[in-house]
């Protein structure tokens, strides 16, 4: 939406002085967001009207004349002048003249003006000086589009007389700023001149004075002349239609041209012209009908047929349906309905007799019809927004006022109101403590009634209501009417509060245990250096061969898109090692030396019931290359465990081992990870995750020449299971000295340490406080294809001082379950 400055300020006296830059601030403010400006008149000095008196030949040059022009001075200006539409002997034209020392925007010909306009100096052309240029309109930044009189080619002339020295730029409406605004649908007012004004006179504390619209009309009936008949009313709510006879067809006068040049509309013939000015000024629109040219002299408002094809205005043939609605006479169709009237009724000159129409349509319907067209016009844009119906009467009457104010005919007495269900206005419980509460201010109930009046918003004291006037469709409840409040009390103003209310933890500014879960693991893996991704969820099926998933494999078993992409979108993933690989693969084919990245992802999981929603699971992906190595990557989980407060045993069980299958279950390999690097994640005897080296063919099939790892862990199953605890439990220093023993023993490489560490631990019998693992020893004393094993305990209990006698039984059980396992002790 743009609108002038002047024509807004000549809405609300006591804003002329208001600079631009005021007058966007505050505008922007209270809630009419100003998008931009553009002062017309920028780079644009000493500019006037000048009257050529006399033109005669350049003694040495065929294409330039030397002018003498009467600019309001005592003598006239000498100006020199190639203009096409100057010639020796013209006199008395009126034409726009910069002097001596004055700036025009410049440009010409389609090229864009200097920044700082250009600087017009007196100099000589071919010997004979000059004061002075005559303009054409781009050299004032003008679009010559705009003016209908513009010769197109040379300097532009006055179609009437001037006085010479009078300001130009005033009288071509270039002293002047247009505005933009950004106007949210729900502000249909605001789509309009009167709309803004309004705004505007709030906003400033101004009185708004809207046109005062006169009673027109002679003694007849319009409804002697026409009669309107609405059949499908669910499309039009209300139609108005009023009658001019004795049209007179002519030029309109220059206010009217300079407010819709300003409006970026090119002025046609009074007529038009009219209906364009009430669509800006209002935000109505209107078309006229050549009453000659309407059959029977009737009106119908209906729907298409399916397959009927209508000529509209532009000469071009649309194709109709049943959901168009149309405007028809007794025989034919002659208007689409709130987009384009038709060739067979348009305004000729030869018009005797027209018949004016202001209507309310539906604004969906509109929006739709002219989308299925592909003719949006400037009355579709305007109708799709769902006009306020009490508008339409207005605009005819202030349409039909113009005509008798420009004499364009004679205005038929009455007006055709097809209206059967008229809109009221709305009330809205006035609840002033409720608004200050909802704001956090102190407003008190005098200063709301202040901010309210200018909007016409009315309270009946009585009821305890306010009324709201039918324009502000968007006030529906009292949080509508606080922000009203709000907007003109002044945002920066209002305090900052505290909310009242209980948050998810019970605590102000608390989180949900879920996202506090998802935090701290974030916050972990990046504290360790990793960086986080989001990948698509839609996979392809593909994907499942690139991971050596054997046809069987349960994770086959997708959600399938019904209306994907293309087929490499057209399932759900099962797992979120894809997105991953893919990552780290793009990382390492664009030359990044190292990658660490981890991503929470969703998995879906369909279960036995193709009718019911997939099991939707939230992991937590990591992976890497370049340094690092499976030791690291398992460092990382521990802590990220850690972090989460599971302070029970986390677990890594090779899969395909004895000790593997009884931690984890039925658990097979991982087919995408190395065979004899990978794990499954047990934590207090259940399964979290798995974590590995990627296998080197599933590296070579993404295109990652390095060593990958990559860990899962599924968060869910830490919630469900409840494993995560962020309670710190304080624990007191020791009063009692701990007693350590160490001890060797021989076993066989494929046995896990944690079996080992799991006798230790229930032998101790509650008093071990750790076991660590301090030598690893491979070589010639010990027996090929086993290792030696070296571990420091440390025992102690918080109620007494261990000694001997309590340690001794304990290393003994430990001693003997060892060896009742297998296990070599070493003396």
């Amino acid at each position: 939406m743009n609108t002038s400055l002047n024509w807004i300020k000549s809405l609300v006296p006591g804003i002329e002085n208001v600079t631009d830059e005021a007058y966007r601030d505050a505008m922007t403010l209270s809630g009419t967001k100003v998008e931009c400006f553009e002062r017309l008149d920028k780079n644009l000095e000493k500019i006037v009207t000048g009257r050529i008196v006399s033109v005669e030949r350049h003694p040495d040059a065929d294409k330039l004349v030397v002018c003498q022009v009467d600019v309001g001075e005592s003598e006239p200006v000498q100006i020199v002048t190639g203009a096409p539409n100057v010639h020796p002997g013209d006199s008395g034209q009126s034409v726009v003249v910069v002097l001596d020392g004055g700036r025009v925007a410049g440009g010409h010909d389609g090229e864009a003006p200097p920044e700082n306009g250009i600087k017009i100096k007196k100099g000589k052309l071919r010997g004979v000086e000059s004061f002075g240029m005559m303009c054409a309109l781009e050299e004032l930044g003008a679009d010559k589009d705009l003016f209908p009189e513009d010769p197109g080619d040379g300097i532009y002339i006055f179609p009437d007389e001037q006085e010479p020295g009078s300001d130009a730029l005033a009288l071509l409406g270039l002293d002047d700023t247009i505005f933009e605004y950004e106007i949210t649908n729900n502000r249909v007012d605001c789509y309009s001149v009167l709309g803004v004004a309004r705004e505007a006179a709030a906003t400033f504390g101004k009185e708004f004075i809207p046109p005062q619209v006169p009673e027109t009309g002679n003694g007849e009936k319009a409804s002697d002349y026409v009669n309107v008949e609405v059949k499908d009313g669910d499309l039009c709510s209300r139609y108005c239609a009023r009658v001019v006879k004795n049209v007179n067809i002519a030029t309109s006068p220059e206010w009217l041209k300079r407010r819709l040049r300003a409006c970026g509309i090119r002025p046609i013939n009074n007529i038009v012209d009219i209906t364009n000015f009430v669509m800006e000024e209002y935000g109505q629109p209107m078309h006229a009908f050549d009453y000659d040219t309407i059959a029977g002299k009737k009106i119908i408002v209906e729907r298409a047929k399916d397959g009927e094809t209508f000529v509209t205005l532009d000469g071009n043939e649309r194709k109709l349906d049943n959901d168009i609605l149309m405007i028809c006479d007794g025989e034919k169709q002659i208007g689409i309905a709130g987009i384009m009237g038709g060739e067979n009724s348009m305004i000729t000159d030869d018009v005797k007799t027209l018949v004016f129409e202001s209507a309310t349509f539906d604004g969906t319907n509109i929006r739709k019809s002219a989308k299925r067209l592909s003719m949006r016009t400037d009355a579709s844009g305007k109708f799709e927004k769902g006009l306020d119906p009490e508008t339409a009467l207005e605009a005819i009457n202030r349409a039909c006022a113009l005509v008798e104010e420009l004499g364009a005919g004679e205005v038929v007495g009455g007006v055709i109101d097809i209206y059967p269900e008229p809109v009221s206005k709305r009330r809205i419980k006035w609840e002033p403590e409720s608004y200050n509460k909802l704001l956090g201010t102190d407003i008190d109930e005098e200063t709301m009634k202040g901010y309210l009046k200018p909007l016409e918003i009315e309270l009946d004291e009585t009821a305890g209501e306010l009324i709201i006037p039918t324009f502000r469709q968007d006030l529906i409840r009292g949080a509508d009417i606080a922000e009203e409040i709000a907007r003109f009390y002044g945002y920066d103003k209002i305090p900052v509060t505290l909310p009242v209310g209980t948050s998810l933890s019970g605590a102000i500014g608390g989180i949900s245990f879920d996202e506090r879960v998802k935090t701290t693991v974030m916050e972990t893996a990046e504290g360790e250096g990793f960086s986080q991704i989001l990948t698509y969820s839609f996979e392809s099926p593909k994907v499942f061969d690139k991971l050596l998933m054997p046809e069987s494999a349960p994770l086959r078993k997708t959600v399938v898109i019904s209306n994907p992409l293309g087929e490499d979108f057209s399932i759900m993933r099962t797992l979120p090692v894809n997105g991953m690989l893919t990552s780290l693969a793009t990382n390492f084919n664009r030359r990044a030396p190292e990658a660490k990245l981890y991503e929470l992802a969703r998995v879906y999981i369909p279960g036995e019931d193709p009718e019911k929603l997939p099991d939707e699971r939230t992991q937590l992906t990591l992976g890497s290359y370049g340094e690092g190595d499976f030791f690291d990557m398992k460092g990382v989980l521990e802590n990220i465990t850690d972090a989460l407060g599971m302070d029970g045993k986390l677990t890594f069980a090779a899969p395909d081992t004895d000790y593997g299958r009884e931690a984890a279950g039925d658990i097979h390999a991982y087919p995408f990870l190395h065979p004899g690097r990978q794990a499954v994640l047990v934590y207090n005897k259940a399964v979290i995750g798995y974590m590995g080296q990627v296998h080197p063919l599933v590296c070579e099939t993404y295109g990652l020449s390095a060593d990958a790892y990559i860990a899962v862990i599924d968060i869910n199953t830490l919630q469900e299971k409840e494993m995560v605890s962020f309670e710190e439990k304080y624990t007191g220093i020791a009063n009692f000295p701990a007693v350590t023993r160490d001890i060797s023993l021989v076993a066989a490489k494929d046995v896990p340490a944690a079996v080992i560490e799991d006798i230790i631990e229930a032998e101790a019998k509650g008093l071990l406080e750790e076991c660590s693992l301090f030598d690893l020893y491979e070589g010639e004393q010990i027996e090929e294809g086993k290792r030696s094993l070296a571990y420091n305990i440390r025992f102690r209990s918080k109620e007494k001082t261990l000694s001997d006698e309590d340690i001794n039984p304990l290393m003994d059980a430990i001693f003997a379950k060892l060896e009742e396992n297998g296990f070599e002790l070493r003396k």
